[in-house]
């Protein structure tokens, strides 16, 4: 495009054509092929390849038949071959997902920590991108959980949004914990 970005719909066929015709991981090959059967050809080779099919076939209705109807069946074994490259690709790419996914159970009670997802517009250099600890009052169906704060006021949030704050564990008295020291089993 140039400078001025306003030739942008010239540039969307030849845009279409690149997506299109190039290939695609999850589906094993490019859109192009997948609709029609084959692999994509710029206008001169196809001119070349219909004289050379009309020579082949000799302009016989009864061959062309039976050689369309034989790439129809081709094409729709292609498309079920696709639709399974897909599924395998997507149920992969799922399990890898998931894989990295920690389950975060909380309770009544729990403390817990809010993200602040409004930090990441103005942050600043040593700020904490999570704030101060809530107690947790109910947990609610698919993953909402209702907080209470210091104050008193009920809000709820994405359990995404938390994680379990272990400051308000307390050390037993009379004991000392040593940093370079293993923990004690």
């Amino acid at each position: 495009m140039n400078s001025s970005r306003k030739d942008w719909s010239e540039k969307l066929d030849d845009a279409l054509w690149a997506y299109r015709t190039a290939y695609k991981t999850p589906i094993g090959r490019s859109p192009y092929s997948l609709i029609y059967g084959k692999a994509c050809h710029l206008p001169l080779e196809l001119e070349y390849r219909a004289r050379w099919a009309i020579k082949y076939l000799n302009m016989e209705l009864s061959t062309a038949q039976e050689k369309r109807e034989m790439d129809l069946h081709e094409l729709e074994e292609i498309r079920l071959d696709a639709y399974e490259s897909s599924r395998i690709y997507k149920e992969r790419t799922k399990a890898f997902h998931d894989k990295r996914i920690t389950p975060k159970d909380f309770k009544e009670g729990d403390d817990v920590l809010l993200y602040n997802s409004r930090l990441k517009l103005f942050p600043g250099k040593l700020k904490c991108r999570w704030s101060e600890p809530f107690k947790v009052k109910e947990v609610l169906p698919y993953g909402a959980i209702t907080l209470v704060n210091n104050n008193g006021a009920e809000f709820t949030v994405n359990g995404h949004r938390l994680k379990k704050y272990m400051g308000s564990q307390s050390i037993e008295e009379g004991s000392s914990i040593r940093l370079h020291d293993p923990p004690q089993a």
